[in-house]
């Protein structure tokens, strides 16, 4: 079972269509590319192959087929989110997740607080509580 089957890069991807995110901060990166499928955005994003910084998200654009890699994503600060027919968002979902999964080790998230409001204990802190 499972042998031979490759994994969807898109998996990690949370997709929201009709959606791109406009950079209003400009020391934000974004690259583009002409490529075929979503897939191989997804697969270029998840191994930051060829690009400068870490890729959180992308867009395509399903009309001119480009993929558009992006270093922020719509959770980044000094980002706007803009309506288009022509792309669909993809983000990471380690990036844009709100919780934690198993030990926590891959989150990458933005939540620092508990549900109650008291501030997170430092990952690198075993004060108060051991981990």
């Amino acid at each position: 079972e499972g042998k031979g089957k490759k994994r969807n890069p898109l998996h990690d991807f949370r997709k929201t269509g009709e959606l791109m995110l406009i950079k209003v901060n400009k020391t934000l990166e974004v690259k583009t590319k002409l490529l075929n499928t979503t897939e191989q955005c997804a697969k270029r994003c998840s191994r930051n192959k060829g690009l400068s910084f870490t890729c959180k998200a992308f867009a395509y654009d399903r009309v001119t087929k480009r993929c558009h890699w992006l270093s922020f994503n719509s959770l980044t600060n000094g980002v706007r989110k803009k309506q288009d027919h022509a792309f669909d968002l993809y983000e990471k979902k380690d990036y844009v997740r709100n919780c934690i999964i198993g030990k926590g080790a891959d989150y990458k998230g933005t939540i620092s607080v508990t549900k109650s409001g008291i501030q997170c204990q430092a990952w690198n802190s075993m004060i108060p509580h051991e981990h």
